[in-house]
């Protein structure tokens, strides 16, 4: 009689480049849904954004597809064919392959994409992907992924001067987490309206771009 191995699913060691094109695919699936599954050109435009990125990257086309490739046999992408449209498309399968709750892809987005956060930096982050209720309902998200029997997130030592521990997820190499822990952090100043508003409105022109540039392709395909 064979016994039925129940054993939680190990996780998948993600280098920052396939961090950062899961991260932008787990957002983009939330914010804009009208244009998920993603295109390459579209994909390539959402890692590269300088708004809700940390650190701010140039991919290429090329870089893109061989990370997606990386992706894919690690069983954590997947190219979207068929229908009405002859481009090729991609999306993520992370909330499949671990049935993630959408409170719980916001936060593992957010991490993804930004590095440590505290559960207000979260709270605070997370409106366009999921509105959560309160501090509470963060703090139980990030505590469940925390205590899960594959942990899924880590609270980092508090930094001096915080009143809050950040969390950092697990899906990176021991050193990636390890440097987290250790890492010696400045404080940056918080960004004036202004440049709040220059950086949304760069992503935006960015995105239009993107999605004509697709409009076209499609249209010549």
């Amino acid at each position: 009689m064979e016994i039925e191995n129940t054993s939680p699913k190990p996780l998948p060691v993600l280098d920052p480049e396939e961090i950062r094109v899961l991260g932008a695919l787990m957002e983009k699936s939330k914010t804009t849904p009208e244009y998920y599954p993603m295109t390459l050109n579209g994909l390539t435009t959402a890692c590269n954004q300088k708004s809700s990125r940390n650190p701010v990257v140039n991919y290429t086309e090329e870089t893109v597809s061989l990370i997606l490739d990386r992706l894919k046999r690690k069983s954590m992408a997947a190219t979207v064919t068929g229908g009405s449209s002859r481009v090729v498309k991609y999306r993520h399968t992370i909330a499949l392959n671990y049935q993630f709750t959408p409170n719980e892809i916001a936060v593992l987005c957010l991490l993804f994409l930004r590095g440590p956060l505290t559960p207000g930096e979260i709270n605070s982050n997370s409106s366009r992907m999921y509105e959560f209720d309160d501090l509470v309902e963060v703090q139980n998200v990030l505590e469940k992924l925390a205590t899960a029997e594959t942990p899924f997130v880590k609270q980092l030592p508090r930094q001096s001067g915080q009143k809050e521990a950040r969390y950092f997820h697990l899906f990176g190499d021991e050193s990636l987490v390890n440097s987290c822990v250790v890492e010696s952090v400045e404080t940056k100043g918080a960004p004036s309206q202004l440049e709040e508003r220059v950086q949304k409105l760069e992503q935006e022109l960015a995105e239009l771009k993107s999605k004509f540039e697709d409009f076209l392709k499609e249209w010549n395909s």
